[in-house]
């Protein structure tokens, strides 16, 4: 079958580690299932993968993707929960300390088959296309979690988004503001604030511009780049969700602010399956429906990731396998 895989990592040039080629079709284990792949999202943890981040030769070739929407063998159309837990774990998914993401231990989704536990297979609603559908379980899944386990907010509140154009970031948007919350975001380039107000934000400021009052909460995927403004934008007593950092992960701390403002900081991942469930009624029930940037086939995947890494996409891209 064909895949986007890495055979050997490039931390310094990740797109010369990106191979588009034939790899084994893929034989379930035991309690596995095998899936077709009609539609996989890609994020920054292809990138990542491709730099050898988390990812050791041992375990290469990997084929890269953690999402993806498709048909079993019987016909049942799913979308993939992309968190795999260790054997005999029964707690929370994402606390397991053993858990993976598909693409680290297990074979990624970015192929035209994948195997997964038959437990993380959730029934895809008709009404989102798979495209849609295989935007959610990372991207949109982290964005929920962080908007609501992990928030501390009780009621509507105002938000801060973070690096509008970004996967998780575009998700925040969209969730918050279905969620009834005031929604602000910062992003580098009128066109990038242009797409923040286009998927609903109240208002997009240029990145560390003093905002009209200090927010509830901020949503931060960014990093190093906006640690600081993130902090000072805060209400006392308010959160900083974060759970990424493409621009750095080691901010200053700021802890003089942290400890006498009371602030809240609140590492999140991915999310579980029943919040997977909720998130889909939540799509269902509002109509908002993840934003594509494009959709391509195995012969636009470098382009599309180097338009990632380079931060010139607005959304998500997919990829069609079957196309």
């Amino acid at each position: 079958m064909r895949a986007v895989f890495v055979e050997e990592a490039n931390p310094s040039d990740p797109l010369a580690a990106l191979v588009v080629g034939e790899r084994p079709e893929p034989e379930p284990a035991e309690g596995w299932v095998r899936v077709r792949v009609e539609a996989a999202a890609v994020n920054h943890h292809d990138v990542w993968s491709l730099r050898g981040v988390g990812l050791p030769a041992d375990r290469m070739p990997m084929i890269l993707g953690t999402d993806a929407a498709g048909v079993t063998e019987d016909g049942r159309e799913v979308i993939v929960h992309a968190v795999i837990t260790s054997p005999g774990w029964t707690g929370e998914e994402t606390l397991d300390p053993r858990r993976s993401l598909l693409s680290e231990l297990h074979q990624g989704t970015l192929a035209e088959w994948v195997t997964v536990p038959s437990g993380n297979l959730v029934d895809k609603p008709a009404s989102l296309s798979f495209a849609e559908a295989s935007c959610v379980p990372t991207a949109y899944l982290t964005a929920y979690r962080m908007l609501t386990r992990d928030s501390g907010l009780t009621g509507p509140g105002t938000v801060l988004v973070q690096g509008a154009s970004g996967g998780v970031a575009s998700a925040a948007i969209q969730l918050a503001k279905a969620l009834g919350h005031r929604v602000w975001a910062t992003a580098r380039t009128d066109a990038k604030r242009a797409f923040a107000v286009e998927l609903g934000a109240d208002q997009a400021f240029e990145p560390g511009a003093r905002l009209p009052e200090r927010v509830d909460l901020v949503v931060e995927t960014v990093g190093e780049a906006t640690w600081s403004h993130s902090l000072k934008s805060l209400r006392p007593g308010g959160t900083v969700v974060v759970c990424g950092a493409t621009s750095g992960a080691n901010p200053p701390a700021d802890l003089n602010r942290v400890f006498f403002l009371q602030l809240r900081v609140i590492g999140s991942t991915m999310g579980n399956r029943a919040e997977l469930a909720e998130l889909l009624d939540l799509l269902e029930r509002t109509g908002v429906r993840p934003r594509i940037d494009r959709v391509t086939g195995f012969d636009g995947i470098a382009g599309a990731i180097a338009d990632l890494e380079a931060g010139r996409v607005l959304g998500k891209v997919v990829l069609t396998p079957q196309a």
